[in-house]
């Protein structure tokens, strides 16, 4: 059955706090550390450093004539596709800076920070600079908040209509994370023009904002509120959302440490020792997070790694459609760097966990212990078991992997988590999600 994902957990997460009153070969070369639970995330290693990223479907079998027309008919579908159902992505009209485009959840018909940011890695993943440069336009125009009086100053609404009318204002910060790092490739692939695509100056202002920025109190369109920075600085985490009443809480599919190493690279000098840190973080939370047996994550999150039942969503503690994502992280992760070997048994575990609950029947949503919730079988989940095999090393991987050759691009009312998800896992598994670097060489 086709999973809802509906317009809920953030949405409400707003709500009560307005009744409270706030508001996806290469060397490997680890490195020894006194610091943290794990491995040195310092280290430089893996594909980002040496650009040789791995080809799971031609390891899987299939030519890379296939595996290149395979991506660009799944982006021509999402991006170009019917727009009644098959598209996510919508031009609309021109401003003073160019063309303006947003992509759609259209189950929820609604505009999110999460779709805006992950339409935007696409196109720079594929060299498509004109979608690009129309969703940056539009995410500029209708989400991000420039008031320095907004409890969200420097960051984006998260959920927006098709108009730009705000349903939330408040962020969720993946799609801050991505938003940066898209730009920064950006910047390393296309160059930067002037204004609003002068890529790499937004890039370090919104980084900068999700580290430094202070708290704000003010009105929204949900009641008054108290937001504060994205990252938790004692932490050194990403938290669930800024604002104050609920911010000392994350959310794994949120923790990006490639994306760090990235910015520890790119970023403002001052802060690159930070983000080092937190993606070091990153890896021990996982390592903490998911569940001994099955490999399985919470939705949601406390700081030192348990699950997250909040009283709207007492939901959130079990493996939901948000967790999906975290093994995409992880195992982008070690394919990138390769700085934490525990990501290793992390997909093993994962992908054992799935297999054994049979390939063709797993379901989308358990407990964290492997209790089946329902959802079915999507294509969501089918995609980031795939990416998991970025970090596997067990035969069965490939079998993950050929699940997803074998899924067709998503249609219909569900397609744009399912169509998201699905066309970077494309990408990641068909070795043309890359980090672009300014010289075309890696810091």
């Amino acid at each position: 059955m086709p999973h809802p994902r509906a317009l809920c957990s953030r949405f409400a997460t707003l709500l009560i706090t307005a009744v409270l009153g706030g508001c996806s070969t290469a060397p490997s070369g680890l490195a020894a550390s006194g610091a943290g639970e794990g491995p040195d995330a310092t280290v430089v290693g893996g594909a980002a450093a040496t650009g040789d990223y791995p080809d799971l479907f031609a390891e899987a079998g299939y030519a890379r004539p296939q595996i290149d027309a395979k991506i660009e008919a799944a982006f021509a579908q999402l991006f170009h596709g019917d727009p009644g159902h098959e598209a996510v992505y919508y031009e609309d009209g021109t401003n003073a800076d160019g063309p303006l485009a947003y992509i759609l959840d259209v189950n929820n018909d609604d505009v999110r920070s999460e779709g805006m940011s992950y339409g935007m890695m696409i196109a720079v993943q594929l060299d498509r600079k004109r979608e690009f440069d129309a969703l940056w336009n539009w995410a500029m125009t209708h989400t991000y908040h420039a008031d320095p009086a907004h409890p969200a100053h420097g960051y984006f609404a998260w959920s927006v209509k098709a108009d730009g009318t705000a349903i939330d204002e408040m962020p969720a910060p993946d799609g801050e994370e991505y938003f940066i790092t898209a730009l920064y490739f950006a910047s390393a692939r296309w160059g930067d023009g002037e204004g609003l695509y002068d890529y790499r100056t937004h890039a370090d202002r919104i980084l900068r904002d999700v580290l430094h920025r202070g708290q704000i109190t003010g009105p929204t369109n949900r009641g008054t509120m108290t937001a504060t920075s994205l990252f938790d600085r004692d932490a050194k985490m990403v938290r669930f959302t800024p604002d104050v009443v609920n911010a000392a809480h994350t959310d794994a599919s949120y923790h990006l440490p490639a994306f760090y190493e990235v910015w520890a690279r790119v970023g403002p000098e001052a802060d690159r020792g930070f983000w080092r840190e937190a993606a070091r973080t990153s890896r021990d939370y996982f390592a903490r997070a998911a569940h001994p047996r099955t490999g399985l994550t919470s939705d949601y999150g406390n700081f030192d790694g348990t699950p997250w039942a909040a009283s709207w969503h007492p939901g959130s503690a079990d493996f939901r459609y948000d967790a999906w994502r975290s093994a995409m992280n992880w195992s982008v992760d070690w394919s990138w760097w390769r700085a934490d070997p525990r990501q290793v048994d992390l997909s093993n575990r994962l992908q054992a966990f799935f297999a054994d609950q049979g390939m063709d029947s797993y379901q989308s949503l358990y407990t964290l212990d492997g209790s089946p919730l329902g959802g079915g079988q999507t294509t969501g989940l089918v995609a980031m078991n795939a990416v998991a095999a970025l970090a596997a090393d067990h035969p069965r991987r490939l079998d993950f992997v050929r699940a997803l050759w074998e899924r067709p691009t998503p249609t219909g009312q569900h397609r744009y988590y399912d169509g998201m998800l699905y066309m970077m896992a494309l990408l990641h598994a068909g070795g043309r999600f890359r980090a672009w670097w300014p010289d075309g060489a890696a810091p």
